[in-house]
C-alpha cells in the first residue's frame, strides 16, 4: 500500500566465538508510492573469535520512495571504557553500562511503556547493569 513506514533497527552483541546472522529484507511494491523505509544493522564484537554476517537489502520497485540501510561492525570505544575506568568504575560494569546504552537505543521507539520498561530491565540483567527503572503498574 502507498504511504507505508518501516524502520527496522537490529542491534547484535556478540562475544566469545559466537556467530551472528543478520539478513534483514525490505520489500517495497510497484504500487507502494511515497514508502519511507530505514533498514540499520549495528553490531559489537567483545572477542576476536567473534563474528557476524550482515546483509541489509532493499527491493525496491516503486519510483518516489525514501529508503536507505545501513551496517556497522565494531568494539567498545576505548576512550569510553577509560573516561568510566577514570571515575572509579569497575572494567566489567564500564562495560555493561556501554553495552546496554547500544543496545537500549533500540528500544526508543517502543510506545507501549511498561513494555519497553520490562525490556529495559531484563537487558540490563543479563547485562548485569545496576540501572533504577521506574515501576509502571
Amino acid at each position: 500500500t502507498p504511504n507505508c513506514e518501516s524502520y527496522q533497527n537490529y542491534k547484535g552483541i556478540y562475544k566469545g566465538k559466537s556467530h551472528g546472522v543478520f539478513n534483514g529484507k525490505v520489500y517495497v511494491d510497484k504500487i507502494a508510492q511515497k514508502t519511507n523505509a530505514y533498514q540499520q544493522n549495528n553490531n559489537i564484537l567483545l572477542d576476536e573469535g567473534a563474528s557476524i554476517d550482515s546483509k541489509p537489502q532493499l527491493e525496491i520497485f516503486a519510483d518516489d520512495v525514501k529508503c536507505s540501510h545501513g551496517c556497522t561492525v565494531g568494539q567498545l570505544n576505548e576512550d569510553a571504557l577509560f573516561y568510566l575506568r577514570a571515575r572509579g568504575i569497575s572494567k566489567k560494569e564500564a562495560q555493561a553500562m556501554l553495552l546496554f546504552a547500544f543496545a537500549n537505543d533500540a528500544m526508543e521507539n517502543i510506545d507501549i511503556e511498561p513494555l519497553r520498561v520490562k525490556i529495559s530491565k531484563l537487558l540490563a540483567e543479563k547485562l548485569e547493569v545496576d540501572m533504577e527503572f521506574e515501576d509502571i503498574e
